[in-house]
């Protein structure tokens, strides 16, 4: 199993954080190891922004670019620094003892720093039409796509927090904006209830549920079905996107029990740092921040990352 090599740095993960974390890691000659994942078995390669059409506000491309152009620009510069990309998905970790083990398949990899950079995975709504008009109207992020639906009327689905701060982010781009939540009050903090309630863009359509995204037969968002979860009224939203505002799940099933966790799943990291609970394991992008979940800030904690797993090797004089 494996080849037995002892591996400066392994990097599970392949979005902007991870490929980043990669890129900072050849570049200090930590000849790094990046477990990319594999589409079919768990991670994808790439991470979320290969769903993402158009990236917009990515700093240094003025007229945009493709998310899977971008990661696949990403991935290039990886290995064109040096670091040595496997595709398959960490399916085991070992982080009780030193080396740090991880197992991706039957392959056992050695590594003196590991940087979990695994993503979290947006919650949808599972409607058949949804699926097929993912990033064809249909988003889970308003600050990423909602300046494609400037002046238009777009739903937001979700009674939180997080939905309510989507709302009032595109209620500053949009026309009018409609916010579908299933119970008949908000969960929202109250100050937040108040903010959607005071901005005289934003509906409130309480006690719905969605059933239906249109027009898949013209390839994007035209309207919202909707329907009243004590009447069964049936209504029609026009709607030219929809944003899902209902949680995010981060990946970190693999970790559980052996690096701290929050509440939420989300790994624990000291503030302003990527440290983890454990001594020479790092965590950066979407896995650990619950917020922002943005490509810039994955990328820029996944440079942290790579520059504290750095350190950590130097101050142990164990680097190669």
């Amino acid at each position: 199993m494996g080849d037995g090599k002892l591996r400066n740095t392994i990097v599970i993960g392949s979005g902007p954080a991870g490929l980043t974390a990669a890129i900072y890691a050849a570049r200090a000659r930590l000849e790094p190891l990046c477990l990319e994942g594999f589409s079919a078995g768990g991670l994808i390669p790439g991470g979320q922004l290969m769903f993402t059409g158009e990236v917009e506000n990515f700093p240094g491309f003025p007229d945009g670019i493709a998310g899977q152009e971008l990661m696949a620009r990403m991935r290039q510069q990886a290995e064109r620094q040096g670091a040595e990309l496997v595709t398959a998905d960490a399916t085991r970790v070992d982080l009780t003892a030193r080396p740090l083990r991880v197992w991706a398949e039957d392959e056992l990899y050695l590594g003196r720093t590991v940087i979990v950079a695994t993503g979290a995975r947006a919650s949808y709504l599972g409607l058949p039409s949804e699926e097929r008009l993912k990033n064809k109207g249909v988003s889970a992020c308003a600050v990423c796509d909602g300046a494609l639906y400037r002046d238009q009327p777009v739903v937001v689905v979700g009674g939180g927090d997080s939905a309510i701060e989507e709302a009032s982010y595109l209620a500053g781009l949009c026309s009018e904006v409609t916010l579908v939540h299933r119970r008949t009050e908000l969960r929202a903090s109250q100050a937040m209830q108040e903010r959607a309630r005071g901005n005289p863009k934003i509906k409130l359509l309480l006690g719905y549920v969605v059933r239906e995204v249109k027009d898949v037969a013209q390839d994007r968002v035209t309207a919202v079905v909707v329907q009243n979860v004590q009447s069964g009224e049936r209504r029609e939203l026009a709607a030219d996107a929809m944003f899902v505002a209902i949680g995010h799940t981060p990946l970190t099933e693999l970790f559980a029990g052996q690096l701290e966790l929050r509440l939420s799943g989300y790994i624990e990291v000291e503030p302003g740092t990527a440290r983890t609970s454990v001594p020479g394991v790092f965590a950066a992008g979407d896995v650990q921040d619950p917020v922002y979940r943005q490509a810039v800030t994955a990328a820029a904690s996944g440079c942290k990352a790579a520059l504290e797993a750095e350190r950590f090797l130097a101050a142990e004089g164990a680097r190669r």
